[in-house]
């Protein structure tokens, strides 16, 4: 495969993956495609929250739409459809008017609670020294505030 070829970018980082210790290293390229995949579905933030909700039980859907704040409808849809795809939420219809629709864990889905709730768990614990950290590096007299942003080329708004 030459350079111009699609795929061969991705080929040369997972090479060159392989050669720095770390989690990635023990996996060949299909592993870390799939591992990437569903830490992009379970880690994303609407994820959580539903999968969090989702802890005690069935909830109905206008239930977990208003026990996720700011979610939108198309969201909450989206995010259960993925969810529902990779077998850790399932759906159950009943057939009463209005009509009634409910989610809940599956088995699969279950064994990822405790991971989310850790999680969330640690954002909250965590709250009030990472947004110390933010403030201080968006300070305009911090020297290490866009030293980061220079090497990765991204241009600090502060330079005007």
């Amino acid at each position: 495969m030459s350079r111009g070829e699609p795929g061969a970018a991705r080929t040369d980082v997972r090479a060159n993956v392989r050669r720095v210790p770390g989690p990635c290293a023990h996996w060949d390229d299909l592993d870390a495609d799939f591992v990437r995949e569903i830490l992009d579905l379970v880690g994303d933030k609407w994820s959580v929250l539903i999968i969090g909700t989702l802890a005690d039980g069935r909830v109905r859907y206008s239930d977990l739409a208003a026990a996720i704040p700011g979610i939108s409808q198309r969201m909450l849809t989206l995010t259960l459809k993925q969810l529902r795809r990779s077998g850790l939420v399932d759906r159950t219809a009943y057939p009463e008017v209005p009509p009634r629709v409910e989610y809940g864990l599956t088995e699969l889905g279950a064994s990822l609670l405790s991971t989310v709730l850790a999680m969330a768990s640690w954002s909250v614990d965590h709250h009030a020294e990472i947004r110390r950290h933010q403030r201080a590096y968006d300070s305009p007299g911090d020297p290490g505030a866009g030293s980061h942003d220079a090497e990765m080329g991204i241009a600090d708004p502060r330079d005007g």
